[in-house]
């Protein structure tokens, strides 16, 4: 099952208006890791990228979508995370070129460029307790998987669940989450939490709750 660009829009827009009430979780998180300006990030950069959907013609394409969603998160606060996140959506705008709809395929292909330019930029990888380490297993989960929007998303969720879960007892291998060292075991990783958040509140969505 496809959307169009228009219900994309709509689904998206629900979704991120509601990112920025896990905006104190997702500070207290981070500053147990790091500085604790997660929570701003995400709560600025879901706001700019509402009001950059918003600014976009009706007849705007998936690619088009992505850009300006990756301009708007990637400058909305200044920080790793919002360049990581920014520059993933601007490199999956790419493989988006005259999409109008979509649909599995076209989600993990956004999903599998955004991971690899985290991988790419941040110099990291799956098992260095990163928001890569909720988002790869999720994207191979959905690449496994057969059903409705909603099943899938649920799968999705839970492996990103039970992936925060699992290597919160790792010790973190990059950003300033390193920099505690075995100080940040037993503490989930504040980006794969947000990336987490999101999927939920984008299975919420596409009910339409």
């Amino acid at each position: 099952m496809s959307i169009s660009c228009g219900e994309l829009r709509a689904v998206l827009t629900r979704a991120l208006s509601t990112l920025p009430t896990h905006a104190e979780e997702l500070r207290e998180l981070d500053a147990a890791l790091g500085d604790g300006d997660l929570g701003i990030t995400v709560q600025a950069g879901s706001k700019a990228v509402v009001a950059a959907l918003a600014a976009l013609p009706e007849t705007a394409a998936v690619n088009e979508m992505l850009l300006a969603a990756g301009k708007a998160f990637s400058t909305a606060n200044p920080s790793t995370f919002a360049a990581l996140i920014g520059g993933g959506l601007l490199a999956a705008a790419k493989t988006m070129v005259g999409k109008t709809e979509v649909g599995k395929d076209e989600a993990l292909a956004i999903g599998r460029a955004v991971a690899a330019r985290i991988v790419e930029r941040g110099k990291s990888q799956v098992g260095d307790k990163t928001v890569l380490d909720a988002l790869v297993p999720s994207l191979d989960v959905l690449d496994a998987s057969q059903g409705d929007a909603q099943a899938l998303l649920a799968k999705m969720i839970d492996t990103a669940r039970e992936r925060i879960e699992a290597t919160s007892g790792l010790q973190s291998q990059k950003g300033r989450a390193a920099w505690v060292q075995e100080r940040s075991i037993g503490h989930p990783d504040p980006g794969a939490t947000a990336y987490l958040r999101f999927l939920e509140a984008l299975r919420v969505a596409l009910s339409g709750d």
